[in-house]
């Protein structure tokens, strides 16, 4: 018997936005629902300050090594972010246990929204506050010499 793909959604309203965070699994772990709150509360804690800016995250884990009896960093976890009025950004962490790839790929993806939003804010900042054109007292005057 083919066991089919697991899907489980949960829906997070945080106070600044509302965040949609969708969970899938493969046939080889189950989706219980302490897993999908484990997860949910895992990606809640870790993405709170951006909240205002993602409206979407969707979680994938994976049996990655199913068909053979154990082996190391088998669990494979795959975040994706989608960020308002931006590409969405994804990253992967493969661990021993679900939580472990959940917690790597957590992490990843903070460090990748932060990176992201901080380069947005550098290139407003930038883009509202351009450096002055600096001129120097003995530099030379369009038009040749003067003297």
């Amino acid at each position: 018997m083919v066991q089919q793909p697991t899907d489980i959604e949960l829906t997070t309203l945080t106070k600044e936005n509302n965040m949609q965070i969708q969970i899938n699994t493969d046939s080889n772990i189950e989706g219980h629902e302490d897993l999908a709150t484990r997860v949910s509360d895992e990606v809640k804690s870790v993405l709170k300050r951006f909240s205002d800016h993602i409206t979407r995250v969707e979680v994938h884990l994976s049996d990655e090594n199913s068909d053979k009896k154990g082996g190391s960093n088998d669990m494979r976890c795959v975040m994706e972010a989608r960020l308002e009025g931006r590409q969405p950004v994804a990253v992967t962490h493969h661990g021993a246990t679900v939580d472990q790839a959940v917690d790597g790929a957590a992490g990843k993806l903070t460090r990748l929204i932060d990176s992201t939003l901080g380069r947005l804010r550098d290139q407003k900042r930038d883009r509202a506050d351009p450096t002055p054109f600096e001129s120097n007292d003995d530099s030379t005057t369009l038009g040749g010499d003067q003297g």
